[in-house]
């Protein structure tokens, strides 16, 4: 007799409960399945931005335009000038701008005659300049104690008075006033008088070799860079711009005489001022404003 029972069919119960627990397992993971990646697709975005990163890098995918930048308005000089010059009437102001490459200056404000001061050291330094050209003078000459050459780069350069004394004696006045009519303008060095058209007048002959050859051109004008003062139009420009200039104090008077250029562009500008008090901040500060303006409107 066997006690254990017939065998087949204790075989096909245990096939049908591993079928059963097969399909439960099954269903189980399907659903698992579907719940992970619901959480992968509606998870938040990684804070890192990496997949955004890469995104932007899948084609078709471009990443967002760059977001326009509004233009710069348009400055107005014949608006912005008067403006300023209203605004600091406690001031005696003359204003001229020229384009070098031709054209009268613009004038605005006070466009009579103003002490000069230093800034007239440029028609003595261009004076002594034809000279030489002309066969009169030599930079080697002997003046004082050093040589011609050396009285030029010290009376532009570092505003020296007794170079310049020097350099208008070996001169003579009667030609350096001869040399001044001959380039349209009245000056007596005596009286020391220049309206601001005509120093932008001269800076725009200077600076387009109207005066001098091209050497004497560029060593001049080289000296009105890097002077001993660059407060005054110089600091109020970016480094975009190149500025040779001549300042000139004298007296209550606070001048800067400027060729401003970037690119093909350049213009003279010539700010003559006159005031109770010299070099203050709010004297620079008047002539930076003036200068910005107008860096702004022709050379930006």
């Amino acid at each position: 007799m066997n006690t254990s029972g017939p065998s087949r069919p204790a075989a096909k119960t245990l096939s049908a409960r591993s079928k059963l627990l097969l399909v439960w397992a099954a269903t189980v993971l399907v659903l698992l399945g579907v719940g992970i990646l619901a959480v992968v697709r509606t998870g938040p975005v990684p804070a890192s931005g990496f997949l955004s990163s890469l995104k932007d890098q899948w084609p078709g995918q471009p990443g967002a335009a760059p977001a326009a930048q509004a233009p710069r308005a348009a400055v107005d000089l014949d608006a912005e000038i008067p403006r300023i010059l209203a605004e600091n009437s406690r001031y005696r102001i003359g204003v001229a701008v020229a384009d070098t490459r031709g054209g009268e200056p613009r004038s605005y404000g006070d466009g009579a005659e103003f002490v000069a001061a230093s800034t007239a050291k440029i028609i003595t330094a261009a004076a002594y300049y034809h000279l030489v050209e002309t066969g009169e003078k030599s930079l080697d000459a002997p003046l004082g104690s050093y040589d011609a050459a050396f009285q030029l780069q010290a009376m532009v350069n570092t505003s020296s008075d007794d170079s310049w004394l020097l350099l208008m004696q070996d001169i003579g006045y009667p030609k350096l006033i001869a040399y001044a009519a001959s380039i349209g303008i009245s000056y007596d060095p005596e009286l020391n008088l220049l309206t601001p058209a005509e120093m932008a007048g001269l800076l725009q002959q200077l600076s387009t070799g109207q005066l001098l050859n091209a050497e004497h051109t560029r060593e001049l004008l080289g000296y009105m860079q890097e002077t001993n003062n660059e407060r005054l139009i110089p600091a109020a420009v970016g480094p975009e711009i190149t500025v040779q200039h001549k300042y000139g104090e004298v007296e209550g008077y606070v001048h800067d005489a400027a060729l401003l250029t970037t690119g093909e562009r350049s213009y003279a500008l010539t700010i003559y001022t006159w005031g109770e008090d010299l070099e203050s901040e709010e004297r620079l500060a008047v002539i930076h404003e003036l200068t910005d303006v107008v860096a702004r409107a022709l050379l930006d």
